[in-house]
């Protein structure tokens, strides 16, 4: 069986970190992971991915051979890429019961706006026959301004709908507020398990009141559907890390469909009587 996971999330979530601490934490264990970067604008690696959407086709030479800006020649980099899934099926040929973790691009277009990313994941998943899942990265900042959280809170629900896959939320970096003694520090849970009542305590009092209901319809959508909470990242963390990689595991079900393995001081003689 193999296995693929998106990590999404705005730009600046901390996602191309996430999957190093990912990669780096797997490796510790003794498992072994490979890095697929799915996102034409990167630039710097710490772990070499195997396969690298530049290779195909890169937003600088979109942007100075058509002239687009950097949206505008991202979407056509995963259209592009896209049209040329067979050159992604061939290079993902050679991977079998491999657990693969994908770098994807920030902009939120790409699956809100326009189903680029709803595409692969659904090609990964049925043509390719990857266990495919997703995480979806909000960074902590946004607590500090709830008006952006409940944005960042309906953004995951967004993407959860549109991919249609299993989907994990993660609230990361977490290490620049776990200690925080402020009012932030103090009610963590409510944010990580979404709490309409922030609605009514903050941003009311900063909106013009013809927007309270749909304040409250926002809150009361959220609160209906109850689809997201997030689990609490922090990448300087090992525990935090290997917490996250165990939900991701249950959630794919990996290495449920694996035959048990004898341990190596034991040889077939000691099963016989």
């Amino acid at each position: 069986m193999r296995y693929a996971v998106m990590v999404t999330g705005p730009a600046g979530a901390g996602k191309s970190t996430f999957c190093q601490a990912l990669i780096t934490h797997a490796q510790t264990i003794g498992r072994q992971v490979h890095l697929i970067n799915l996102d034409p604008a990167a630039e710097r690696f710490e772990t070499p991915p195997v396969l690298d959407i530049r290779d195909l086709i890169s937003l600088e030479d979109v942007m100075e051979e058509l002239e687009f800006g950097p949206n505008g020649g991202l979407v056509y980099c995963f259209e592009y890429l896209l049209d040329n899934l067979d050159w992604l099926e061939e290079e993902l040929g050679a991977y079998e019961d491999e657990y693969l973790i994908i770098d994807c691009p920030g902009q939120i277009e790409l699956y809100t706006h326009i189903p680029l990313l709803p595409q692969l994941a659904t090609f990964l998943d049925r043509r390719l026959n990857f266990r495919t899942s997703a995480v979806y990265l909000v960074e902590s900042q946004f607590m500090q301004d709830r008006a952006k959280y409940f944005a960042g809170v309906l953004s995951a629900m967004s993407c959860m709908l549109s991919l249609g896959i299993p989907m994990l939320c993660l609230m990361s970096k977490m290490d620049l507020v776990k200690d925080a003694k402020g009012r932030i520090g103090r009610e963590v849970g409510r944010y990580l398990d979404p709490d309409p009542g922030l609605v009514e305590e903050d941003v009311h009092a900063r909106t013009n009141p013809r927007f309270h209901g749909l304040n409250r319809a926002v809150a009361g959508l959220i609160e209906d559907q109850n689809i997201v909470s997030f689990l609490p990242l922090d990448v300087t963390d090992e525990d935090s890390v290997n917490t996250i990689l165990s939900h991701v595991d249950n959630m794919m079900q990996y290495g449920e469909d694996e035959e048990p393995k004898v341990p190596k001081d034991m040889d077939e003689g000691d099963f016989e009587e």
